[in-house]
């Protein structure tokens, strides 16, 4: 059966609402909200309740019943370490999921602070996306998500895109490529340029060989989806910074020729987890008011396998001006990346430039599942992130930065430099980044390279719309 999961930030219900009611919050929160009254559910069955959930590290729930209601509990971990989320952002998105069901749902977030309402109601909103294909009768469910601070209920609606910006940077995550190519993902672009108001420029196909897009071009020139560059700005009348973020928008990564196997294959659909990311945030940004010219640069190509595949041994040109001999087809991501950067770049000076990518395995090594991985050229820029991504549910940790160490790893005999390390065990996610950087000009911006590699899937290899809370949060600190 097809679920089409609506999701609204809004107040409060009043008392015993008919709706199943799952409630989410530390311990002490909950008890001093003294829900019972709230829910219609006895004061001593729900003390019960608490006393008898051990939430661990990872959060757990309970469930009951009152007549044909569904009550669930869903406890936060009460550890938290200075590297995570105080709001508890990783446990949410699971005990979210049990609002899910056939009954329209309400969803109460018990919060500690006021600050940690946004990261919170994001974290909600992973556990109910918005892509279903399964088949059978299709449903429509009403999830109300609504919050109490430690005075009383607080008024969410206003956050309301900044969750619609999570769902959506996920619906593109979980959508196959056979619906999500290049030309939809481009499709998609439009309507939120449409929707917000934002201009909009399309290169794509042989007009890339034009525009001197050469990585761009050769990673995605084999694929019956020819590759774009997607650019969508934002002009408000007075700006108070110019910012572009640039994502990486592999709709399917096989490898191409150094093709991946059987087993590294499957979930590739997701590569594009950056270019989502990005283009959610753009969309949430507006509709939240920025005050920043904002310009969200998409660079999309399928990594597909045909006559017309990029080959090892193949000398790009880049967009930087600089070649490029490739050495590894599997990595191309830093190749549209490269080219999207010094497109940005040329368009005028900017005062941060970001660029969010799924780029490496080796990020999840180094940062993990829940931590994206920083490499920047700015400390104030790297500290900011840093912060932010914790207030925001979205952990970030930063990765060596030491261009004079990493750009040996690409020492070409032919070109400028290779594609792929020479060593892989000399700070792989920090030489990807720096492949980036080695395409910037002379002078270049303050410049985040995000890895989002790692919290871009969930454990059930659902997107997450990781990236979306980091990048409208870095808009709005600036810094």
């Amino acid at each position: 059966m097809s679920t089409h999961i609506h999701l609204s930030l809004g107040s409060l219900p009043p008392l015993n609402d008919p709706r199943a009611t799952v409630v989410i919050g530390r311990k002490g929160p909950i008890e001093k909200a003294a829900l019972s009254e709230f829910l219609g559910v006895d004061p001593t069955a729900w003390a019960a309740m608490l006393a008898g959930t051990r939430a661990g590290d990872g959060g757990a729930s309970t469930t009951t019943w009152i007549g044909p209601r569904k009550i669930s509990l869903g406890l936060l971990p009460e550890p938290c370490s200075r590297h995570n989320s105080p709001a508890r952002a990783w446990a949410i998105p699971s005990l979210a999921a049990l609002a899910k069901g056939k009954q329209d749902a309400v969803v109460v977030l018990v919060l500690e602070e006021v600050a940690h309402a946004r990261a919170a109601l994001m974290a909600a909103a992973r556990g109910l996306p918005l892509f279903d294909r399964s088949t059978g009768e299709d449903r429509q469910q009403q999830v109300l998500l609504c919050a109490i601070g430690p005075d009383g209920p607080l008024d969410v609606a206003g956050d309301q895109p900044l969750v619609d910006g999570v769902r959506l940077a996920a619906r593109l995550f979980d959508s196959p490529t056979d619906l999500l190519h290049t030309d939809a993902f481009v499709d998609e672009a439009r309507a939120v340029a449409a929707e917000v108001g934002a201009e909009i420029t399309v290169i794509q196909g042989e007009d890339l060989i034009a525009a001197g897009l050469g990585g761009l071009w050769g990673v995605g020139k084999a694929a019956t989806r020819k590759p774009a560059l997607v650019a969508l700005r934002h002009r408000p009348a007075q700006p108070a910074a110019r910012v572009t973020w640039v994502g990486k928008g592999i709709v399917y990564d096989t490898g191409g020729l150094s093709i991946k196997g059987k087993d590294g294959m499957p979930g590739m659909k997701g590569d594009m987890g950056g270019a989502a990311a990005v283009l959610g945030a753009f969309r949430a940004a507006v509709l939240l008011g920025s005050d920043l010219d904002l310009t969200a640069v998409l660079c999309l190509a399928e990594n597909a396998v045909g006559p017309d595949s990029l080959r090892p041994d193949d000398i790009l040109t880049m967009r930087s001006g600089k070649t490029v001999e490739v050495n590894n087809t599997d990595a191309e991501g830093r190749l549209v990346l490269a080219d999207g950067v010094a497109w940005a770049c040329a368009q005028g000076p900017l005062d941060l430039l970001v660029d969010a990518a799924t780029l490496t395995g080796a990020a999840l090594v180094a940062t993990g599942k829940t931590h994206a991985a920083l490499y920047c050229n700015d400390e104030g820029v790297e500290a900011l992130a840093v912060r932010v991504g914790r207030e925001i549910g979205e952990p970030c940790h930063p990765l060596p930065y030491a261009p004079e160490l990493f750009r040996k790893e690409f020492k070409s005999e032919v070109a400028d430099m290779k594609n792929s390390v020479k060593d892989r065990s000399n700070a792989q996610s920090s030489c990807a980044g720096q492949f980036i950087a080695n395409h910037l000009p002379e002078a270049a911006p303050r410049w985040l390279h995000i890895d989002l590699a790692g919290p871009a899937w969930a454990a059930n290899g659902r997107g997450t719309g990781y990236g979306v809370g980091l990048l409208v949060a870095l808009g709005a600190a600036r810094g």
